[in-house]
């Protein structure tokens, strides 16, 4: 009679017993699981077809290349045709940098110009002549000590004018004012000033 022993226990039991009759273990032998089939060759046959489809990617572009190449040389002209277009556009060049370089120094930019500045104290009257364009003056006066009524104007014989008052009761202070205009022909102006400690009329001129 055959007899099995127990892996577990060493207790020698019968072949047909397919449990151990002191530990309780099963004397059944495990199936033995079946070998992980091998993927390698996969893994080989899938970089080869990666391999095989970058060279043939590669060979494409040079090849494109190379014709591109072939086309780009066929189409250029001669030398001495590339030598007068360049010569050409290069006095172009020059001649628009030239055209640009005059018409800058033709027209400057305009600003205003002090023309004239006048300036005093206490009171009295001034005349003035302007000359003709775009003028625009500005005046500013410090009064004496308020108990009368103390100003600064500046009229123009064209109407023009502009001026700066204080009452008795208004605040010892600068003020200032201006104004602007556009003639065609010389102008006057007349300066009129009252109870000043300073003031001053400035006249610009835009060229």
């Amino acid at each position: 009679m055959d007899i099995m022993k127990c892996d577990s226990c060493g207790f020698e039991n019968k072949d047909s017993a397919k449990f151990c009759s002191k530990c309780g273990v099963s004397l059944e032998v495990a199936p033995t699981p079946p070998e992980p089939k091998n993927s390698n060759s996969k893994v080989v046959i899938a970089l080869l077809i990666v391999i095989i489809v970058v060279l043939a990617a590669v060979i494409g572009y040079f090849a494109l290349a190379n014709n591109a190449f072939g086309n780009n040389s066929q189409a250029q002209p001669a030398s001495g045709s590339a030598n007068s277009s360049n010569t050409s556009s290069s006095g172009e060049s020059s001649q628009q940098v030239n055209t640009s370089e005059s018409s800058s120094s033709s027209s400057p930019t305009k600003q205003w110009v002090l023309i004239g500045s006048y300036s005093g104290s206490g009171s009295g009257t001034k005349s003035i002549n302007v000359p003709a364009g775009e003028i625009m003056v500005k005046i500013s006066a410090y009064p004496i000590k308020n108990y009368a009524t103390n100003h600064l104007h500046v009229s123009g014989s064209n109407g023009q004018s502009c001026g700066v008052d204080w009452g008795s009761h208004s605040d010892v202070e600068t003020r200032s004012d201006s104004v602007s205009y556009t003639s065609s022909s010389p102008q006057t102006f007349t300066i009129d000033y009252y109870e000043t400690v300073s003031w001053q009329v400035d006249f610009y001129r835009y060229q």
